[in-house]
């Protein structure tokens, strides 16, 4: 099976563990806690009005969702090495960028998958339209990307980082 580009996610060897963990974690132990509470809830008799019962169920729903975001994500997972300094954006870069070459309208993100994201950037999927127009720009150049609306925007790569988490 060949994988496009766009259902690739690249992440570091550290979050491809972090995220299988979590994934070890919900399908073996999480699963077992949640039929533990579902089943004791289940005993306490009519279950139309068992309000234990159907938060169970819905955390059990919630659960079995993420396993299956996490089983996705992690198969079509590439893991490599952090990007290198080199001043280009890539997937795993912290980027700054000027809108409309306005120096003092800046903005920092981190360029990854969602699942990696960071408290201290707000991050972009390299699919997103902004990611999109930044991926394998350079220190200095300029980007452009549609908005929403249809329109297209501008940007200026003012700075490049490795993300180092």
């Amino acid at each position: 099976m060949t994988q496009t580009s766009e259902s690739v996610t690249w992440l570091t060897q550290a979050a491809y563990d972090q995220l299988k963990a979590e994934l070890d974690y919900l399908s073996g132990p999480a699963r077992t806690e949640i039929a533990t509470k579902i089943a004791a809830a289940r005993e306490e008799g009519d279950l139309r009005e068992n309000g234990g019962y159907h938060a169970a169920k819905e955390e059990q729903g919630k659960q079995e969702l993420r396993v299956r975001q996490l089983t996705q994500l992690l198969e079509n997972a590439k893991v490599g090495t952090a990007p290198a300094a080199d001043g280009e954006v890539a997937p795993g870069t912290v980027v700054t960028i000027a809108f409309d070459g306005d120096e003092d309208d800046t903005m920092s993100f981190l360029l990854a998958s969602r699942e990696y994201a960071s408290s201290d950037f707000e991050t972009y999927s390299p699919q997103s339209p902004l990611g999109t127009g930044v991926m394998g720009k350079k220190i200095g150049e300029n980007a452009e990307y549609e908005l929403p609306n249809g329109k297209k925007a501008t940007v200026k790569i003012l700075d490049v980082k490795p993300f180092t988490g």
